[in-house]
């Protein structure tokens, strides 16, 4: 006879099979490593990336808000950056000035005058010798271009004068109609003198205040940050103003001597042939302030060197002079630049020319000439702050912008 089955009595619980039992641990164990939070759910891989992306791009648009500033106070920005250059370049010399026992009024006078005095220098000469040599430099180039027209209206070109002047009038009506796109439209030609000499004067404040004044202006902006950052930003800024005077210095000393190379071999080029070379003090000066714009300069100026010995001297002589234009950049490019720019700018050449031609899209012949030495300063200042040098060795002079910790247990006083 079958036993009877009596239900388990009330509290006690019926084992549960094996098998149910790992269900509930698997279950469990499933539970407690699912995420608690749904970011928990993204990989570590695409949080890393994501916080990276927002930064990056909060850094973009900090930039490209600085940049439309700059864009649009440009007549005030470009005098400004061409003084801290000026002052760059004169603040070495008068603090020299200094120790050797010279008031730093009577300094700061000097290195002012100097200024003026070589700019007005500069213009003088550059007027004097254009005004001498434009007549025949109009009539050489109206010669040319008839001897021009005749080549092409032989065989194997056969095109006609008609010809010619009809292209030469459409490129000169593109030139034209398109001429608010290369030129400011606000810079007629009334406004155009006004402009340049008010940055001029806003140019010379602005080096005079630096020289007067610059390390108390420095210590006002290091107080603006946090304490705690002070630190960082006065080395930063200690090595931005290193690079920044060395680069002018370097810059200037390569700049001569490409103007020097250009300037002699077109002045010799005229001797051994016999026949004056024109302009070669104005082509040696624009050689010289091209200069300081990398790549985009030499090669402007040498092609103004190239079309002066064509035009007054002939093709031959004119394929000298690009020989000796390519000879000197040449010597720029592969001697002066490693050695002496190279060793303060610290940045490759694929970076400069980057630099240079975004700078010249962006904002003309002024971003073009503050490019590398902007990329030069924000290099090393990164470079700098990066490292950590200012935590364990800082500049002496953190001690003059950050304020003392109280003592641990007492109050500050009040």
């Amino acid at each position: 006879m079958a036993r009877a089955q009596h239900p388990p009595a009330e509290g006690t619980k019926r084992p549960a099979p094996r098998r149910a039992r790992k269900a509930v641990e698997v279950a469990t164990a499933v539970n407690e490593a699912l995420p608690s939070k749904p970011d928990d759910k993204v990989a570590f891989g695409m949080r890393v990336a994501a916080g990276w992306s927002w930064r990056i791009l909060v850094v973009l648009a900090l930039v490209a808000v600085v940049g439309f500033l700059i864009v649009q106070l440009r007549y005030v920005a470009v005098p400004f950056f061409i003084g801290v250059l000026l002052a760059a370049l004169l603040v070495p010399f008068s603090n020299w000035l200094q120790r050797k026992g010279w008031p730093k009024a009577l300094a700061v006078a000097v290195n002012e005058i100097a200024v003026i005095a070589v700019v007005a220098g500069l213009i003088t000469l550059i007027v004097f010798q254009v005004r001498a040599g434009w007549p025949a430099l109009q009539a050489s180039t109206l010669r040319r271009y008839d001897d021009l027209t005749v080549f092409l209206s032989q065989p194997p070109f056969e095109i006609s004068a008609e010809e010619i002047n009809a292209y030469v009038a459409g490129v000169i009506k593109t030139f034209t109609d398109n001429l608010s796109v290369l030129i400011d439209p606000a810079l007629e030609i009334g406004s155009l003198g006004g402009h340049i000499l008010a940055g001029f004067v806003l140019a010379l404040f602005t080096t005079l205040f630096i020289l007067i004044d610059g390390r108390r202006i420095w210590q006002w902006i290091v107080k603006l940050f946090p304490n705690n950052a002070r630190a960082a930003v006065v080395g930063g800024g200690e090595a931005a103003w290193i690079t920044l005077t060395t680069f002018v210095k370097v810059q200037i000393v390569v700049a001569a001597i490409d103007a020097v190379g250009i300037g002699l071999g077109a002045f010799l080029l005229g001797v051994f042939t016999g026949r004056e070379f024109p302009l070669v003090i104005p082509i040696a000066i624009a050689v010289f302030l091209a200069s300081f714009i990398p790549v985009v300069g030499a090669v402007v100026s040498g092609a103004l060197a190239v079309f002066v010995a064509l035009v007054f001297l002939g093709p031959i002589e004119a394929l000298v002079m690009l020989g000796i234009v390519i000879l000197v950049q040449q010597v720029e490019g592969h001697v002066l630049q490693p050695l002496l720019i190279g060793s303060v700018v610290k940045v490759h050449p694929l970076a400069v020319v980057l630099a240079v031609a975004a700078g010249g899209f962006t904002a003309g012949i002024p971003g073009a000439l503050f490019a590398v030495p902007l990329v030069a300063v924000l290099n090393n200042t990164i470079s700098y702050i990066a490292r950590g040098e200012w935590r364990t060795n800082p500049h002496p002079t953190v001690a003059d912008v950050t304020t003392p910790l109280p003592a641990p247990g007492r109050r500050r006083a009040r």
